[in-house]
């Protein structure tokens, strides 16, 4: 029975540690000399939640599932333990229900903030603020409607680079029945505005119920009526969106309740940012996987198989290691920990489904592998409620465990009479368990293998690796089970049928896949169903309907638009990129317009001059100038008008000049124009350089860029924001760029 052997550490492995999870001292200094140096540290970290003589003991049982990655704990956790840093080890949040008052609200903004600063992203429910329009009584004014508010809420979430190293990421929600869901349906139309949310509309099965009738369906706020609009017609334009522009995402929220171990003592409106953990106020979600790779024994043989048994043991072993992580974490707010606490919820989850799929031989959406891969989940989820029993037995059961009440209905209502009776006896120290997590970054660190239960994406594509003088350097970056396919058979060896990606399989592969595992998950999954361009508006509304008939929690989707990721182009690149461009030449006459922007807070108008020039019959920016009578911002704006107007000269990709004016964040508070709330003055000046780009034609949807060669999946790739190659993909609920790593949600 020969099993595979750990994976090395090959550059690609290699920078994402260092990038990510490497420890590192405030100069930069490498504390970490090894992966096995990091591991080592995580798993004394781990076992500090151990009495004082156990922990050598649990820190060695802790190393040996990390060090071969067999587990896999989230991101936070390889970051962030045994560092001392103040930041939690927890990925994501819930934050509390928003007040349906100014104070409220802000102090909720505030706790979002001092979430984000520690390295969590949060999940917001928006459905507790009045519509717009609504009457503010005492003060004698309108509500703005929960929209409005979500847009402070992004740009309080563009300041904040959550521990040092990564944007923060927020789920927003809105109840299908709120006076403003179509405004919420439409936000994200304009590609720059609400880029730091994703957005999910809380479906209830009466309105399923009410699509599926044609019936009427009344909006409704504090009891009262706002408006009634036909069920089916709302559906249409929230499926119409998101075939559009890949938002909003849709949780069948009643389900979610429904099939929660805890609803006696919780209810649930909101999810983390990638969708797999459903959370209650202040919940917040611990995250772990299990690499069923390392588990596959004689691989592409005819009796390839996943040893269970192996899985059971290390399985056991992370239930404990997660339980220890509750303990040992940092929380940013009291209440988080308090959740925490009470409830002692995780998420173990797995990783390389895709891959042991077909190292065993199992074409992935086929019948037999949704059988595998529902049987597999089965043995985790079987050893992992057996295992947070026997932490009961040990420890206690978590605070607000119920006998009565915990497995009354629900998810925990359909378990194996052994596991049932093996918390009847001592209760369960956790009360929900399992999850499926996105693992983009941290499959990449065990070898590139597939990630969380999503398809293989790409057979092979190109990275850019960070080199130590600050270049770049190209990488072919492999998948883990096509590479050790060819390290058995040779590289010239095809390879077999069951290599299949996800631009191959129908939705209808996703979804059956997705349900055969959500069937052994208590909480939820992060996946994304790819969806071809060319697929009808009726076919993909389809795609939800059979999601929710399947019993899934949610649906998330991502077909081709013009609106998802990069979405402004500057146009054809040239052969070179990387070559030094020289500044152009200024001709004597060059056409321009000239913008007027009022900013508040300044006594004077500020005048936008930008000319353009004409290169190869297309018009694109040459030059700036910036006025004002306003001296105080004489020297910024000098400055200012120099340095973007020798990036224009230079040419090439100059659009980014846009994003990071945009991105500029006021400390003091930016302003309201126009109805949208703008960070700085700076941010401001982008908009304009934006909107004349637009104007010219220069800024423009990404254009199709035609078939590509047989085996070359580009051309369903979007535009990467930070690298602007064509290498933006959309899995597990996420925004993921392989060529550079950028990454929404990580």
């Amino acid at each position: 029975m020969d099993t595979i052997g750990k994976p090395a550490l090959d550059p690609i492995s290699r920078e994402i540690w260092d990038m990510k999870y490497r420890f590192k001292a405030a100069d930069g200094t490498p504390v970490d000399q090894s992966i096995e140096d990091t591991w080592r540290r995580v798993a004394e970290a781990i076992a500090m939640a151990e009495p004082e003589a156990a922990r050598p003991q649990w820190s060695k049982a802790f190393y040996g599932i990390l060090e071969d990655y067999r587990f896999l704990p989230a991101g936070r956790i390889i970051a962030g333990a045994g560092t001392g840093r103040e930041v939690t080890l927890f990925n994501c949040f819930v934050m509390g229900v928003i007040p349906d008052s100014l104070d409220g609200i802000f102090t909720n903004l505030k706790e979002a903030a001092l979430t984000m600063q520690q390295g969590g992203g949060i999940g917001h429910d928006f459905s507790s603020l009045r519509p717009r329009g609504a009457p503010v009584r005492g003060v004698g004014a309108d509500a703005s409607g929960p929209i409005s508010f979500m847009d402070v809420w992004d740009a309080m979430c563009r300041t904040i680079m959550s521990a040092g190293t990564r944007r923060g990421a927020m789920m927003g929600t809105l109840r299908c029945d709120h006076p403003d869901i179509d405004a919420f349906i439409a936000a994200k139309q304009t590609a720059s505005r609400l880029r730091n949310f994703n957005l999910s509309v809380l479906v209830t099965d009466r309105f399923m119920a009410a699509v599926k009738a044609d019936a009427e369906w009344p909006l409704v706020f504090g009891g009262q009526t706002y408006r009634v609009v036909s069920a089916r017609g709302l559906w249409d334009s929230m499926m119409r969106a998101t075939y559009d522009y890949a938002e909003p995402g849709v949780i069948f929220i009643d389900r979610v309740n429904a099939e929660n171990n805890l609803s006696y003592c919780e209810k649930i409106g909101c999810t983390n940012p990638c969708g797999e953990q459903p959370l209650p106020p202040y919940g917040a979600c611990l995250l772990g996987s299990v690499n069923l790779t390392r588990f596959v024994t004689n691989a592409f043989a005819g009796d390839a198989a996943l040893d269970e048994a192996a899985i059971a043991a290390v399985v056991s072993t992370a239930i404990r290691f997660m339980d220890n992580v509750i303990d040992v974490s940092r929380y940013p707010l009291p209440q988080q920990r308090d959740e925490a606490m009470a409830k002692r919820r995780i998420g173990l989850g797995v990783t390389g489904l895709a891959d042991a799929l077909a190292m065993c031989g199992l074409v992935y959406g086929s019948p037999a592998a949704a059988a595998a891969a529902k049987r597999w989940m089965a043995a985790i989820e079987r050893a992992a409620y057996l295992a947070s029993a026997g932490l009961a037995r040990e420890r206690g059961a978590f605070p607000l465990f119920d006998a009565g009440a915990y497995g009354a209905g629900g998810h925990a209502a359909r378990l194996d009479p052994d596991i049932r009776a093996a918390i009847g006896a001592h209760g369960i120290r956790n009360g929900l368990l399992t999850s499926i997590a996105p693992t983009g970054t941290i499959s990449l660190l065990a070898g590139n293998v597939s990630s969380g239960i999503e398809p293989i994406f790409s057979i092979r594509y190109e990275r850019k690796v960070l080199q130590p003088d600050g270049s770049r350097h190209a990488e072919t970056v492999t998948d883990f089970a096509a590479s050790l396919w060819w390290d058995l058979h040779g590289e010239d060896t095809p390879l077999p049928e069951v290599f299949v990606t996800a631009e191959t399989l129908d939705p209808a592969d996703h979804l059956v896949m997705q349900a055969a595992v959500q069937a052994h998950v208590d909480s939820s999954i992060s996946k994304t169903i790819n969806i071809p361009a060319d697929l009808p508006f009726e076919a993909f509304r389809q795609v939800y309907e059979q999601a929710y008939d399947l019993g899934l929690k949610g649906c998330t989707t991502f077909r081709p638009n013009a609106v998802t990721g990069s979405v402004l182009s500057s146009g054809s690149q040239p052969a070179d990129a990387s070559a030094e461009q020289q500044p152009a030449e200024r001709g004597d006459v060059l056409p321009g317009f000239s913008y007027k922007l009022k900013w508040p807070e300044s006594d004077h108008a500020i005048y936008i001059t930008i000319n353009d020039t004409i290169d190869n019959g297309r018009r694109r920016p040459f030059e700036i100038f910036i006025n004002s009578k306003n001296m105080e911002h004489y020297a910024w704006t000098v400055a200012l008008t120099r340095m973007i107007s020798a990036v224009f000269r230079r040419g090439g990709e100059v659009t980014f000049v846009v994003e990071e004016l945009k991105a500029v964040f006021d400390p003091r508070g930016g302003q309201w124009l126009g109805g949208r709330y703008v960070p700085s003055l700076l941010a401001a000046i982008g908009g304009v350089i934006e909107r004349h780009m637009v104007e010219i034609g220069f800024l423009k949807p990404q254009p199709d860029a035609g078939p590509a060669p047989a085996g070359d999946d580009r051309q369903r790739r979007s535009s990467c924001p930070r690298c602007g190659e064509a290498a933006l993909i959309f899995q597990e609920g996420c925004a993921t760029c392989l060529s550079c790593g950028f990454s929404k949600c990580s």
